[in-house]
């Protein structure tokens, strides 16, 4: 089967995956680019994790300001070397985490990071709006579980749908960078800045 030029430079627009690797992953899934996707995706995964435990400690510190000078966040992302850390690629994925951070407002970096009280105080506010929807007693836990998860989505910056394409997760745009570059890279911390706040 013959691969178009044309679709190796779609998926790796989508997937920012290398061109032999855009170019084994249509071939595998006979040209099927939604089906391409999901394999680099799933690969990029699989790097991620292989990465996750190596030692990240270059990167960049970066700011952003949003017009008008009434919110800002600052933002360090850390990488296995510092040739990494001045790619442009590198460098936009700094940039656009602390425009999410000054846009979505998120408390933590990872679930993780949640103390557990704030955890607890939601899921008593869930069963309560539960309990007074008249829910059924055998849905209430889903019904707390799921608006647990919605939660995260909100508060945690990984789980947030990116801003400026929101069909993607942060964890998937660094997914996808952390397989472009071949190295283990984490969002250490941030700070959200809002006049007056």
């Amino acid at each position: 089967m013959q691969v178009s030029t044309a679709a190796v430079k779609e998926l790796r627009q989508r997937t920012g995956a290398g061109i032999m690797d855009c170019k084994k992953a249509l071939l595998e899934t006979e040209g099927n680019l939604e089906k391409a996707t999901e394999v680099l995706n799933q690969r990029g995964l699989t790097l991620a994790r292989k990465k996750a435990n190596r030692i990240a400690d270059q990167g960049v510190i970066d700011a952003y300001v949003h017009p008008g000078g009434q919110v800002g966040a600052m933002v360090e992302v850390n990488c296995e070397t510092d040739f990494v850390a001045k790619t442009d690629d590198f460098k936009k994925f700094v940039r656009d985490m602390a425009m999410q951070v000054a846009a979505a407002n998120p408390l933590v970096v990872n679930r993780e990071e949640l103390p557990q009280q704030i955890i607890d105080a939601e899921k008593e506010v869930y069963r309560n709006q539960a309990i007074n929807e008249k829910k059924p007693e055998k849905i209430i836990d889903r019904y707390v579980e799921g608006k647990l998860q919605k939660y995260y989505q909100e508060v945690c910056l990984m789980e947030q749908n990116y801003i400026k394409d929101p069909s993607k997760t942060v964890r998937d745009l660094m997914t996808a960078l952390i397989a472009k570059t071949g190295e283990n890279i984490s969002i250490q911390r941030f700070s959200r800045f809002q006049l007056g706040g």
